[in-house]
């Protein structure tokens, strides 16, 4: 006998997160000149100056617990976003919250909503409850926001068993972003006794006119949910530290199922430290951009179709040779991320880098020698 036939039917059914390639092992197996990561949407300019320092003094006190309620960070942060204490959920990166958030919300009956191209971790958090996913179709991949979120698409999805709808804005894997009008309309349209969730994981890296966070939506509507993580604009990746802002009443219930100690002590001291460095912030969100751009427009010019972003990734579409070109930027130690998982295996999703970075992807996909046509 299996043990898997023990297991919960949930469990049986739910696929891991997939994160694109076994990272340690390519830098294991990199030649001399290392490898060039662009598949995990990692800040490459790294965190604000103050925050080795934070890290250290935290260090020195490893031997004892971490602060079991993130105290001084949930001040920083309700003092940063004008909100209080009693709403701000700390998580192990915004992924923990967003699967606490489907074990609250949801369960074996009822139905979850999120959109086709959403962020994995939606599905992730739906099955491992036994919930029923309904999947919103996406804006077709000629519109003007190829592949974003069909807003109205979300509200046809909704059932009477829906209690928990997901979206992100800027999402994830398509760079896209929903405007502040339309997403405002969307949330007054919303029955209120179902949790919308808004992950907000690019949030300080967008600067479209259109882009506002959904944070200032909150006093209008209780059932809204915002998260937010440090892993990207604050470049704290490797320390996993996220947070929700909801109504105090979704926040306590949250507070029940998060576990004990779950933001490190190290990780509480540097996001603190990064929160602070609002000139750091505004660099590297900036520098951010200005890549961001330089890139798509050398890739337009080589003839390959790149989606617009709000955030520091690209979704390029590279058709049918997709794969053949993954295949050799890997050969060449540039690592991108497969889309196959979310249902687009033409397209691969480059992280955007500083000009050293980018200039080295740009070589490496000329040197493939593939054009645009050739089978693609």
């Amino acid at each position: 006998m299996t043990l898997r036939v023990r297991a919960q039917p949930a469990i049986e059914r739910l696929r891991a997160y997939d994160p694109g390639h076994d990272l340690v092992a390519l830098r294991r197996a990199a030649g001399p000149g290392g490898l060039l990561e662009l598949g995990s949407n990692e800040n490459p300019y790294g965190p604000a100056p103050g925050v080795r320092a934070a890290a250290e003094r935290a260090l020195a006190m490893a031997h004892i617990y971490p602060d079991p309620y993130g105290g001084d960070l949930k001040r920083a942060l309700a003092a940063h976003h004008g909100v209080g204490t009693d709403g701000i959920v700390l998580g192990n990166g915004s992924h923990e919250l967003l699967m606490q958030l489907g074990q609250v919300f949801a369960g074996p009956g009822v139905d979850v909503v999120y959109p086709q191209y959403g962020f994995a971790v939606f599905a992730i958090a739906t099955a491992a409850v036994g919930a029923n996913p309904v999947v919103a179709p996406a804006l077709p991949a000629d519109a003007a926001m190829p592949r974003g979120h069909d807003l109205d698409a979300l509200l046809a999805a909704i059932t009477p068993q829906t209690r928990l709808l997901y979206l992100a804005n800027p999402n994830n894997p398509t760079g896209t972003w929903v405007g502040a009008d339309a997403l405002a309309r969307f949330l007054a349209a919303v029955r209120d006794d179902i949790v919308v969730v808004v992950d907000e994981a690019y949030a300080e890296i967008a600067d479209a006119p259109d882009y506002a966070s959904a944070l200032a939506l909150l006093p209008r509507h209780r059932n809204l949910v915002v998260t937010r993580t440090f892993s990207k604009a604050y470049a704290l990746a490797g320390l996993r530290v996220g947070y929700a802002v909801a109504d105090p009443e979704v926040a306590a219930l949250l507070e029940r199922v998060r576990e004990s100690f779950n933001v490190n002590a190290v990780a509480l001291a540097a996001a603190e430290a990064a929160l602070a460095d609002a000139a750091h912030l505004r660099d590297t969100v900036a520098e951010n951009a200005r890549q961001r751009e330089r890139l798509a427009a050398a890739l337009r010019e080589r003839g390959w179709r790149v989606g617009p972003s709000q955030a520091n990734f690209l979704l390029v579409e590279f058709g049918a040779r997709t794969a053949e070109i993954e295949a050799g930027l890997l050969r060449q130690g540039v690592v991108p991320r497969p889309m196959g998982g979310y249902g687009l295996p033409q397209c691969l999703r480059i992280s955007v880098g500083d000009a050293v970075g980018n200039r080295r992807f740009l070589a490496a996909l000329d040197a493939l020698g593939i054009e645009p046509g050739d089978g693609a």
